[in-house]
């Protein structure tokens, strides 16, 4: 069986993925829509496989970060009257769960997943270029702006008075 874009689009899988507490994961719910199971059954799997999921690989959201979660992303808004909270995956948990669940569709849905986060970092990566260039040409621009600015304060400046005070000083008288 093959998992085809058009049933699970890419902007989907890339729409999946969030950033919570520092890193880009996929919730459990998602995963298991796009895995095609229901989310009791992928958690229960990961439960029998404990030790395949360390703490990189996948956390347990706060209460507050699900409230975030279910405020910002109207796909999961199912989440807000669930008692548990959800399970976030890193792209290595999403891999490991396919490698759990190891249905045919799981592991199509894997390289989607794989891809998704592939591509995501891709996107940053040439977003970091990109501020990096920024920032070299504001620092490049800055230096030249920088003597046409002294050079406008200078001319706004008032200038020195030239002539000289007529009269005389007075002393003031000791007393």
């Amino acid at each position: 069986m093959k998992l085809k874009e058009s049933i699970v689009p890419m902007e989907r899988i890339e729409r999946s993925i969030l950033y919570i507490s520092g890193q880009k994961v996929m919730l459990d719910t998602d995963l298991a829509e796009l895995y095609s199971v229901p989310t009791k059954v992928l958690n229960q799997a990961v439960k029998r496989n404990r030790e395949r999921f360390p703490d990189d690989f996948m956390f347990q959201l706060t209460k507050e970060e699900k409230e975030d979660v279910v405020t910002n992303c109207d796909h999961l808004k199912k989440l807000k009257f669930s008692p548990n909270l959800p399970y976030a995956f890193t792209e290595h948990g999403a891999i490991m769960l396919a490698t759990v669940l190891n249905s045919p569709v799981a592991v199509q849905a894997s390289i989607h997943v794989v891809r998704a986060f592939v591509r995501l970092r891709q996107m940053l990566a040439s977003n970091v270029e990109l501020a990096r260039k920024l920032d070299a040409l504001e620092k490049k621009y800055d230096a030249q702006f920088k003597v046409v600015f002294d050079a406008i304060r200078q001319l706004m400046a008032p200038p020195e008075p030239k002539h000289r005070r007529i009269g005389f000083l007075r002393e003031e008288k000791k007393k």
